[in-house]
This record gives C-alpha cells, sequence and structure tokens, in this order.
C-alpha cells in the first residue's frame, strides 16, 4: 500500500477526532456537549497567522536564491515548499507534518528557472508551462503588444469594415432604378423604378436565379421616387410622381392612398391633401402609424395611417421674401422630434415637429439657389446633418451651430433628383453616389470619413449612374440602386449576417414540366349527373390524381435511335415521309425551268403513250390540226361586224 495513502487516511482521521472533540459530540444518541466559540475562534487565528508567516518564510528563501519556480495548480493558494533538490521522500515528510497544508501544497513541474530570467522575474508572477529555451533573454510582451495595436488599428479603421467583397445584381428592369427599400429586419427588399414598377425580393425564398416574387405598378403610369418600410416592417409607403401617396401591406395589397386637395384654393393650410406632384416621403422613427410628405405645391404634410381622409399638419417652408418655395426632400430627425426639408432655392429648412410655423433652424445658402437638394438624412448620433445637394456638392451640418457647413466635398456629379446619401452603422463613414452620363464612365460608390472628410474608399458599381444606395445596419449589406435598372446587393460572407448569404447558396429550383399538362376545368352546369366533372379545388390534387391514371401519366415513346428495336425501324427511309424526304434531297435534277422539265418528256409521249392512247390504239382516227397561218388568214377575210369585241 501506498505510505502516501496510509498517511493522508491516518490524517483525515486524526482530522475527524479533532473536530468530533471540538464540536462537543463523540457519538450519536448521546447528549451534545456544550463547546467554547471563543476556544475555536483563537484557535482559528493562531493556526491563520502560523500560515502567513510560512509564506513569508518562502519568499525570502526565494528572494534569496534558494527558491524554486513556482507552479500556479487549480485550487493552490501558496508556494511549493521544496527546494529545487527536494526528493519525493522529502516532499511526502513535509506533507504529513501538516493535514492542513497537504491539500494546498504541490508538486515541482519542469527545472528550475534560466538565470537569466531569475533577476526580471516579479516576486508575484507565477509562470506555467515548458521550460524556456536557453538562448531566451526576455518575454515576447511587446511583440504581443505590436500584434495588439496592429489589431487595434484594423478595427479603428472603418474602412476596413465596408462589406464589399462579394456583389449579387438584382435585374429589375431596364430603366433607372430610383427607390429602394428594407424592412427592419432585413428580411425583404423593394425596388421601385421610372418603369412604373416595383418589384418585391425575398431573401429567404430566392435561390441563385434571382428573381423577383412579386411585381405591380402600384401608381399606374408614374414614376417612383421613394420607397420605406415602416418601423414595424408591416406597411410600405410608396411616393410616386402623382399627388397622392400609397400605403401598401407587405404582400403588395392596397392599404391607404392619401386624399388629393382642392388645386383651386390658393392658402395649402386649407386644403386637405396635396395637389401638385410629389417629390418624397418617409415614415416616423417612432410613431408608427405618422409619415410625412413633401411636393410641388409648397408644403411639407405630415398624415396618420388611420385616417385618410385629411392631414395631420402642414409646414410651409418660405424664400427669404416670405414666397412659396418648393421642397425636394424631406426627413425627420433619429428621435422624430425635429423635421428637415430641402428646397428648391436651396435653403435648408428644420421645423419642431409639434409648431409648424416657424422654423427652428435655418439656413439659407446651404446649395447653390435653382438645384434640386436630392437628399437629406441625419447621423445615428442625431447631432450630424447631411445634404446631398443638386450642385454637385455633399455637406455635413451640426444643427447646433447651423450657420456654416462642417465639411464640404464637391465634383459630385448628379443627374437624378433623388440620389440620396446614408450613414454607416458605426457612424464612422458617409456614402453617396455619383452619376456618369452614357458610355462615358462607371458611376462610383464613394465612401467619405465623417471627421475628416476624406474620401477614403470608392467602389465601381457599373457603368451607369449611382442612384439609390443604402447601408443596412442590421444585415451589414450595402444595397445600390442604378441607372441601367440594376439593384447590387454588397457583402462580406464574415462579417455581413443572412440576407443576400442566404439566397447565394441556394441552387436553382428545376421547373416541374407536369404543371404545364394540367387541363382545364370545364364547367358543364346543365350536365346530367353521370357526365358531370368533380369541381377542381386545388391543381396539386388534380396532378397527383393524373399520376395516379395510367392513360394521363404515360411518357411519350423516345424517338428511335440506333438500327431499331420493338418492331420499330430506325433506319433512314424506314417511313413514308422519311422516304420521300430522302428522294428529294437525293434528287439533283435542276428544276429551275419547270416548263422545259416537262418538255423534255413530250417527244417520247406522243411517240410511245402509255396511259390513254393505247385502248383508243385501234379505232382513234388520226387527229388534223389546221395551221395557224390559215387561221389569221379566214380571220382577216371575216367582216368587221362578225370580228369579236374583246
Amino acid at each position: 500500500m501506498d505510505p502516501d495513502k496510509v498517511d493522508r487516511g491516518s490524517a483525515s482521521m486524526s482530522g475527524d477526532g479533532d473536530m468530533a472533540s471540538v464540536m462537543g459530540f463523540s457519538g450519536f444518541g448521546k447528549k451534545a456537549r456544550t463547546f467554547d466559540l471563543d476556544a475555536i475562534f483563537e484557535q482559528t487565528r493562531r493556526t491563520a497567522i502560523e500560515r502567513s508567516q510560512h509564506i513569508l518564510e518562502e519568499r525570502q528563501k526565494e528572494d534569496e536564491g534558494q527558491g524554486s519556480l513556482a507552479v500556479k495548480t487549480s485550487g493552490s493558494t501558496h508556494r511549493d515548499k521544496g527546494g529545487p533538490a527536494t526528493s519525493r521522500k522529502q516532499e511526502s515528510d513535509n506533507s504529513s507534518d501538516s493535514s492542513s497544508d497537504s491539500d494546498s501544497d504541490s508538486e515541482l513541474i519542469g527545472p528550475s528557472v534560466p538565470p537569466q530570467l531569475t533577476a526580471q522575474e516579479d516576486d508575484d508572477d507565477e509562470l506555467v508551462g515548458p521550460p524556456l529555451p536557453p538562448g531566451y533573454t526576455g518575454s515576447t510582451a511587446e511583440d504581443d503588444d505590436e500584434e495588439e495595436d496592429v489589431q487595434d488599428e484594423d478595427d479603428d479603421n472603418p474602412v476596413k469594415k465596408i462589406p464589399d467583397t462579394h456583389e449579387i445584381t438584382l435585374q429589375h428592369g431596364t430603366k433607372t432604378v430610383s427607390a429602394l427599400g428594407l424592412d427592419p429586419s432585413g428580411a425583404r427588399l423593394v425596388t421601385g423604378g421610372y418603369d412604373y414598377d416595383v418589384r418585391f425580393w425575398d431573401f429567404a425564398g430566392m435561390d441563385q436565379a434571382l428573381q423577383a416574387f412579386r411585381s405591380l405598378q402600384p401608381c399606374e403610369c408614374h414614376q417612383i421616387k421613394s420607397l420605406q418600410y415602416s418601423i414595424t416592417g408591416d406597411v410600405i409607403l410608396v411616393v410616386s410622381g402623382n399627388a397622392q401617396a400609397k400605403v401598401l401591406d407587405r404582400d403588395g395589397f392596397n392599404v391607404m392612398e392619401c386624399v388629393k386637395g382642392d388645386q383651386y384654393i390658393v392658402d395649402m393650410a386649407n386644403t386637405k391633401g396635396h395637389t401638385a406632384m410629389l417629390n418624397g416621403g418617409c415614415w416616423h422613427p417612432k410613431i408608427k402609424e405618422e409619415f410625412m410628405t413633401c411636393s410641388n405645391d409648397g408644403t411639407v404634410r405630415t398624415w396618420d395611417l388611420n385616417s385618410e381622409k385629411k392631414h395631420k399638419s402642414v409646414f410651409k417652408p418660405r424664400s427669404l421674401q416670405g414666397k412659396k418655395v418648393t421642397p425636394t426632400c424631406c426627413t425627420y430627425s433619429r428621435d422624430g422630434k425635429l423635421i428637415a426639408a430641402g428646397c428648391q432655392d436651396g435653403t435648408i429648412q428644420i421645423w419642431d415637429r409639434n409648431l409648424s410655423v416657424h422654423t427652428k433652424f435655418h439656413c439659407r445658402q446651404a446649395h447653390a439657389p435653382g438645384s434640386d437638394t436630392s437628399c437629406l438624412t441625419f447621423s445615428y448620433d442625431g447631432m450630424t446633418l447631411a445634404s446631398r445637394g443638386g450642385d454637385d456638392t455633399l455637406k455635413t451640418w451640426d444643427i447646433r451651430s447651423f450657420k456654416k457647413p462642417l465639411n464640404v466635398a464637391t465634383q459630385l456629379t448628379t443627374y437624378f433628383p433623388m440620389t440620396d446619401c446614408c450613414f454607416s452603422p458605426d457612424d464612422k463613414l458617409l456614402v453617396t453616389g455619383t452619376s456618369v452620363k452614357k458610355d462615358e464612365g462607371n458611376g462610383k460608390l464613394v465612401f467619405f470619413d465623417r471627421a475628416s472628410f476624406q474620401r477614403v474608399y470608392e467602389i465601381e458599381v457599373t457603368n451607369a449612374s449611382v442612384v439609390r444606395c443604402l447601408w443596412h445596419p442590421k444585415l451589414n449589406q450595402i444595397m445600390v440602386g442604378t441607372g441601367n435598372g440594376l439593384a447590387k446587393v454588397y457583402y462580406d460572407p464574415v462579417r455581413s449576417h443572412r440576407g443576400a448569404k442566404l439566397c447565394v447558396v441556394k441552387s436553382k429550383r428545376k421547373e416541374k414540366q407536369a404543371e404545364t399538362l394540367t387541363q382545364d376545368y370545364i364547367i358543364t352546369p346543365h350536365a346530367l349527373p353521370m357526365f358531370r366533372e368533380a369541381r377542381q379545388r386545388s391543381t396539386r390534387k388534380q396532378l397527383e390524381k393524373d399520376r395516379l391514371d395510367p392513360k394521363k401519366s404515360h411518357k411519350p415513346e423516345p424517338p428511335v435511335s440506333g438500327p431499331g428495336r420493338g418492331g420499330r425501324v430506325a433506319a433512314h427511309g424506314g417511313t413514308l415521309s422519311s422516304f420521300i424526304v430522302k428522294n428529294i434531297a437525293l434528287d439533283k435534277t435542276d428544276d429551275s425551268n419547270p416548263r422545259e422539265a416537262i418538255l423534255r418528256h413530250a417527244k417520247d409521249a406522243s411517240e410511245n403513250p402509255y396511259w390513254v392512247a393505247p385502248a383508243y390504239k385501234q379505232t382513234q382516227p388520226v387527229p388534223v390540226f389546221a395551221d395557224e397561218s390559215e387561221e389569221d388568214e379566214e380571220a382577216d377575210k371575216e367582216p368587221e361586224w362578225k370580228k369579236r369585241k374583246i
């Protein structure tokens, strides 16, 4: 038996005896004896003092160079007692001296520490692992710090976080994609264009064919200018070129249509709705039933989803002279308390949502007068406003000091009145698109650093203008609408989530040919019951029944290839049609002149008749034909009145 086990067992038994004596009982069934709590606490205090002194002595020995390499073990609270040359026997003797110290002590692991490291080692540090090499002179803390610094730089660099390693292309149509919308969860994308179509795309339901599951024209022959999902994602705001905005549900069915105002009333505040073409619209970021639209009638109106008969409130932007100006874009602040509008005279006007008379912030010369400010958007922190102007500029503003822009970027060509800009999810980048003329280059997606406003990155999208851009914070994917009818989605397999990653991994579905073979259901109301067909409730059930019918589900035999089998001839010319085709193809005669082709057999036919003439050969007289010259002479001798009139 192992002596160590014996020592441990005896120690545990002695420990149990001491505990029984201390606790005041020696067996069950007897009356418990009283015990002194003060004595117990005093004994515990002395034991703690002795242990502390023992630990201090060990540390002093290590400082003098006689200590060993301490090894951290699970559950250990202080260092081993043995020196570098301590044998297992001495260790067992030391461990048997005190039963309380046996659990906390541990055996030495590994050889002694090199002398180069002893001087640099801190007293409180404990090393774990194999021995260090002889040529080692120091730790790798500096190298680790450098790697961490490089990693921190990559994390701090917002350009590294742009998800543009992969892309998919959705074919909306052939004309400009002028509107993009993503629901808050990122499951569905909706696109609208100059071709009046609105297409619905479901990332989870699409395969590699990338086909939209629904296409409709909600506003008939009006270009789609803006599409946006509400904060709950159950309805979509559709702003087109007419005066009435529409609200659709997720499947494209009409929920609400704004009322049209009276165009003969001068004061636009007294009409119930817009009287001219809409320019833009958006949902309230906090209230799910409220949305806003702006129009060429010079007003910005808020609406309630539950009351379509009249607008909720009216905001009327005014010029310096107090005249009516046209708002070209509008937006809410992130908290929904402010309403901002960019106007055709180059101004940006901001109202308090509850005070529609006077503006709260006003910048008279934000952009060039006469240019359409195409987009206004607030940063995620709500302090910065970005404006995309029709004067080929992109500007940022601090709403707390709204007189001068914070930063200005120029030479950003735009040809569309809905070219927009957006902030990155981490609020460090600002993104916008550029326009190009036909066959004069590629449209680009340009990224600006928000702090320095340097152009830090570009993506060449396609050989057409980039009109719409949208960076979804939950998916971390960038959606782009172009001038040639494409909607592109940029993503990173590592940094992005769901969205386009769901559909690129699905293979294309095979078309079911059986669906095209279904027969139409013919309604015969007056037929007898024995001839009346059962009403067809489901195409799928009818297909299943037809599949069980041996006549309907019989597959036609394929064409015979090879020599033939089962009584079917596969040789060329085996059927009448193939024989005729073969003879026609092999006929080398030239039938370019059909009259000559027939007359070359005339002499042989007259000399050797085959069909009719041999039957009358014995009785048929020899025919005598008149000459043409004699007939002409007789015709000339006839009087004028006998000649036939032609």
